[in-house]
């Protein structure tokens, strides 16, 4: 296995370690869920840059990559939904487009086309990873100091709801960019 697939599998098996750390009672969980989630969002970095530098991109690293991102990404959003500090609505949206997204890109590597992702969706992540920070660092001050809590759950909201705009958006350029390239009677 090379190295930029151990980073996608490392990122597979720190996943549960970040959800852990937020969901638990101990003091400053925010604070280390995020720097749990920062080294995971750190390998999806380097595992692509090093698998395309090195002429290492495989497969098995092309399906496990995203599949490793929304764990990761899934498990905040799941995580603030049962802290109350986000809507159902939003992440509903988000997942919806996931599942669509990998869905579609299932069938398009089953007949060996690529549709590249578009920059809409590479802005939906990083905002999203961007957002999740922010929030368990608020999140963290809030705990120590409790007078921030003023507007929290609203700016959580806003920041979530910006990201299911941004997956929506994104989905739907990619799914027409696919439309045109993959049969979907097959």
């Amino acid at each position: 296995m090379n190295t930029p697939n151990k980073l996608t599998v490392a990122r597979v098996i720190i996943t549960p370690f970040f959800l852990l750390a937020f969901m638990s009672s101990i003091p400053h969980r925010c604070l280390i869920a995020c720097a749990i989630f920062g080294i995971a969002a750190i390998t999806d970095a380097i595992d692509g840059k090093l698998a395309r530098k090195n002429n290492q991109i495989t497969t098995f690293g092309k399906l496990l990559d995203p599949v490793a991102d929304k764990m990761l990404t899934t498990a905040a959003l799941l995580a603030f939904i049962a802290e109350g500090i986000c809507s159902v609505w939003p992440v509903f949206i988000i997942l919806t487009r996931e599942f669509i997204i990998t869905s579609v890109r299932l069938v398009s590597a089953a007949q060996n086309v690529v549709v590249p992702a578009n920059i809409w969706g590479k802005i939906k992540t990083a905002t999203q990873m961007v957002f999740t920070v922010i929030i368990m660092l608020w999140g963290e001050l809030v705990e120590v100091f409790g007078f921030l809590r003023l507007n929290y759950h609203t700016v959580t909201n806003v920041m979530i709801w910006i990201t299911a705009v941004l997956a929506t958006v994104s989905g739907v350029i990619y799914l027409v960019q696919a439309k045109k390239t993959i049969d979907f009677s097959k």
